[in-house]
């Protein structure tokens, strides 16, 4: 099941496509390699007792798609698949999009799926994504403690993913435009206008250098090694 038709997604699907003639490929684009099911908002799939509901989220590319996934007599949390459009503490780049598209993606379509609903986004960007929530918003507790957090997943080589998204209203500035701290940071009101200042600002976010552990500055000074 593919969500978007960039080569990051869908690369080596002609080649899996010959090793297994019948491999059904599932996508909203019909430029997507080896493509046998081309799958539309709503549309519901069922493999066995795995449910798919397939929802458009037009803006990162004009094609985008996210996949609702729950299974049939099954106490576990559902998922969604988010790709593109949602990551943890962040969202994703206006492509082929607008802020406009961004925001109903955000908050009446996938802001509306069950609050214990776990998020598995495409990428692991959830540090950067944090450190400038917290530029947005310094004094909310949520986004330091998830960043501390996301900051020893890391450097333990530990993924950050899936969250939840009743956290992610707690700490994600793009599913936070109607709060008052994140309007003032931007200036705007206008919760589509606090999207797009988002947007923008994080497009030229540089996060802040991280400190050097004091023996590897005595090796710089040294000259033991050079940066």
């Amino acid at each position: 099941m593919l969500q978007s038709l960039k080569r990051d997604h869908c690369r080596g699907n002609e080649e899996l496509a010959r090793h297994y003639p019948d491999l059904q490929v599932y996508g909203a684009d019909k430029r997507i390699g080896a493509l046998t099911n081309k799958v539309t908002h709503d549309e519901e799939l069922k493999f066995g007792d795995i449910n798919v509901r397939c929802l458009f989220t037009p803006c990162h590319t004009v094609t985008h798609m996210c996949y609702f996934i729950w299974e049939d007599n099954c106490p576990d949390a559902p998922a969604v698949f988010s790709g593109d459009t949602l990551f943890i503490g962040g969202c994703g780049r206006f492509y082929e999009g607008t802020a406009d598209q961004m925001y109903k993606n955000l908050t009446q379509i996938l802001g509306t799926l069950p609050k214990e609903t776990k998020v598995f986004c495409g990428h692991e960007c959830t540090v950067t994504n944090l450190k400038f929530a917290l530029k947005v918003e310094p004094d909310n507790e949520a986004v330091k403690e998830k960043l501390a957090w996301a900051k020893a997943r890391d450097d333990k080589d530990l993924p950050t993913v899936p969250s939840t998204l009743e956290d992610e209203f707690d700490y994600n500035p793009f599913m936070r435009v109607t709060e008052e701290p994140v309007q003032k940071f931007t200036g705007q009101t206008d919760p589509v206008e606090v999207m797009a200042a988002l947007r923008t600002m994080k497009d030229n976010f540089k996060k802040p250098k991280e400190t050097l552990p004091v023996p590897a500055l005595l090796a710089l000074e040294w000259g033991l090694f050079r940066p």
